[in-house]
């Protein structure tokens, strides 16, 4: 199968640096997203720190004879989250407090292998469906889970925007793995919730349903900002052939 991606990162409306961090590298197979948060520039280091201990750790990992993907993510997760809160606790104390998202594809011998701490998406689209393959580990969506609210008060709620699990906030992280296999026809979009804070599920499968390749990152990204740009806003899309 053939694997072709895109990906954009843009600061939105309304922010002043953006503080998302994405990465396209086919050579190994890793697409990531990771949308930072503290201030005093946090955001940006941490989404960064995220990003580049992903890079490297699967870089290394994949050349043993015993790679194993799920062991390798849990280990990027573990290792960039202690990276995080090393530099913020130790290294500059101004950065106190920073974290960031991080959702990640692996694409390996016919598979995907997915990794998600936060609230940063990985969507699944085969025409004419879209599915959310990642789970938000969020305030809200903790809420709905434990029957406090329905989907449909989302929108009444204070606070919809905070997340209950961030990679660096704390020096440990649990990560959410999930495994399969890769489908001609597929495509896969992982964002920022700049993206799907703004505008519905549906609206994003209509984008897709529509377009193609790049078009689909520059048509998110358009939509995002027509919705208010609140958010920084990050797409990476892959087109399996």
């Amino acid at each position: 199968m053939k694997i072709k991606a895109w990906g954009e990162t843009d600061v939105g409306l309304k922010r002043s640096i953006n503080q998302d961090n994405i990465l396209i590298d086919p050579d190994l197979g890793l697409y990531v997203v990771a949308d930072g948060m503290g201030g005093h520039k946090g955001g940006e280091v941490a989404s960064e720190i995220a990003v580049k201990t992903a890079q490297q750790i699967i870089g290394n990992e994949v050349k043993k004879q015993d790679f194993s993907p799920i062991e390798t993510i849990k280990k990027v997760y573990s290792e960039a989250s202690q990276r995080i809160h090393h530099v913020s606790s130790v290294e500059n104390p101004e950065l106190e407090g920073m974290g960031t998202t991080m959702v990640m594809l692996l694409i390996l011998r016919g598979s995907i292998f997915i990794g998600n701490v936060g609230d940063s998406r990985c969507y699944l689209y085969r025409k004419p469906h879209m599915w959310q393959l990642t789970e938000d580990h969020s305030l809200i969506n903790e809420q709905i889970r434990a029957g406090v609210i329905s989907e449909e008060d989302e929108g009444l709620v204070i606070g919809r925007n905070v997340i209950t699990r961030s990679v660096g906030y704390e020096r440990h992280v649990k990560v959410d793995i999930c495994q399969r296999s890769l489908q001609s026809g597929e495509s896969l979009l992982i964002c920022s919730d700049g993206l799907c804070g703004q505008i519905e599920d549906k609206d994003i499968a209509t984008i897709c349903r529509n377009n193609k390749g790049k078009e689909v990152v520059k048509r998110c990204i358009a939509a995002a900002k027509s919705a208010g740009g609140d958010d920084n806003i990050s797409v990476v899309y892959l087109e399996i052939n």
